[in-house]
C-alpha cells in the first residue's frame, strides 16, 4: 500500500517516511521545490530499508499539485503546516496555510483511492484560552477567540478537517502531538530542538521556567502509523504528550551525560524579570515569556488503551535529540 506525507522535508515528516518504509510500506512525499527539496537524508532511510520512496510538486497555498499526490495512494498522513519560532506580525501567516492547505488536500483526497487521512494536530487545538487548571483530553478544544495564533491556526485547521469529513466518504484520525523533541535525521534546526542546541552550545547560562507537555519524534511517527491501521481509530482524536517537561528538567539530564564532556550547560534558573528585559529585544525570549511557569497536564491514556501506544522517558529523547546535534555538526564535537 501507499501513503502520501505531505511536508516530507519536515523533521517529524522525515520520521513519518522512516517508520512507514520500515514498516513495509511505499511512500509518496511532497516538496515545495523538486529541484531545491533537501531529500538526501530520507534517500538514504529507503535505501536502507530498501524501500520505495518517491516525490511530488505541492504547496498549501495552492491548489496545483495535489491531485496528482493524492492519486494511486491508499492513505494521507498530513503532517506539513506552518510553525513559528516567533510571534507572526500577522495571524493570517499561519491560519491561511495552515486551514487552506488542509482543505486543498482533503478536496483532492475526496475522489482519490485515498481511505484515511491521519491528520496532524497539536495539543495547540487542545490546552488554549481557558481559564481553569485541569489535566486536558481529546475532549477539550482551545478557545479561539482567546488564543494567540499558532493554537489558533492549528484549531481552525483541525475544525475544518472533522467539518470536511463529516460530508466525505474519508475517515478521518487526528493526532494532537505536544513540543516534538528527539534525534534528528540530518542537519537541520526545527524550533522545537532550538533551546536544546542552545544548551548544548553553552547559550543558555540561566534557564528559564518554562517547559511543555512533550512526545519523542519516533513515539509520534509510530502513533501516527497505529492510527492508519487500526480499523476503530476512525473518527478519533489522539493526544500525543507525555508528563510535563520544565527546561531545567532538561538542562539537568543534558549536564548530567554531557558535562563530563566538557559542554557547558547551565542548570542554575532564571528569573522572571531577566527574562522579560531580554524578550524586548529578542524575539524567541519574548515568546517565551509567555509560557514562564505554565505546566501543560495532557493525558495520552486514550491513544495507550485504544492502540497499545507506548512512549519513552522524555530525558532519552532529550538526550538523542544532543547527541544527533553533535552527529550533524550543529554542535560542536569536545
Amino acid at each position: 500500500m501507499r501513503v502520501l506525507v505531505t511536508g516530507a522535508t519536515g523533521f517529524l515528516a522525515g520520521h513519518c517516511i522512516e517508520e512507514l518504509l520500515k514498516n513495509g510500506y511505499e511512500v509518496r512525499g511532497t516538496v515545495r521545490d523538486l529541484h531545491t527539496a533537501d531529500v538526501a537524508h530520507l534517500r538514504a532511510v529507503a535505501a536502507a530499508t530498501d524501500g520505495v520512496l518517491e516525490f511530488v510538486e505541492a504547496d498549501l497555498t495552492v491548489d496545483t499539485g495535489w491531485m496528482r499526490a493524492v492519486d494511486g495512494c491508499d492513505f494521507v498522513w498530513h503532517v506539513a503546516s506552518p510553525f513559528p519560532s516567533r510571534l507572526p506580525r500577522d495571524e493570517n501567516e499561519l491560519i491561511g496555510p495552515a486551514v487552506g492547505g488542509t482543505l486543498r488536500l482533503l478536496r483532492a483526497a475526496e475522489p482519490s483511492t485515498v481511505r484515511r487521512v491521519v491528520l496532524t494536530s497539536s495539543l495547540a487545538a487542545i490546552i488554549y484560552g481557558h481559564d481553569v487548571a485541569r489535566t486536558y483530553t481529546e475532549a477539550n478544544w482551545t478557545e479561539v477567540g482567546r488564543a494567540d495564533p499558532y493554537p489558533k491556526s492549528k484549531t481552525l485547521a483541525e475544525n475544518a478537517a472533522w467539518d470536511f469529513a463529516k460530508q466525505s466518504r474519508l475517515e478521518l484520525v487526528t493526532v494532537n502531538p505536544g513540543t516534538i523533541i528527539g534525534p534528528l535525521l540530518h542537519a537541520e534546526r526545527p524550533t522545537s530542538l532550538e533551546l536544546i542546541r542552545r544548551m548544548m552550545r553553552g547559550q543558555l547560562p540561566l534557564v528559564p521556567r518554562i517547559g511543555w507537555a512533550t512526545v519523542d519524534v519516533r513515539d509520534l511517527a509510530r502513533l501516527h502509523r497505529l492510527a492508519m491501521q487500526t480499523p476503530e481509530a476512525a473518527g478519533n482524536r489522539y493526544v500525543a504528550a507525555g508528563p510535563h517537561l520544565w527546561a531545567g528538567d532538561m538542562a539537568a539530564a543534558l549536564a548530567e551525560r554531557y558535562r563530563p564532556r566538557g559542554y557547558p550547560i547551565g542548570t542554575l534558573s532564571m528569573p522572571y524579570s531577566l527574562l522579560w528585559v531580554l524578550g524586548r529585544f529578542e524575539p524567541g525570549a519574548r515568546l517565551a515569556v509567555k509560557y514562564y511557569d505554565r505546566c501543560e497536564r495532557v493525558s495520552a491514556a486514550k491513544a495507550q488503551k485504544e492502540l497499545g501506544w507506548t512512549m519513552r522517558p522524555p530525558t532519552e529523547s532529550v538526550t538523542d535529540a544532543a547527541e544527533s546535534m553533535i552527529q550533524h555538526g550543529l554542535v560542536p564535537r569536545r
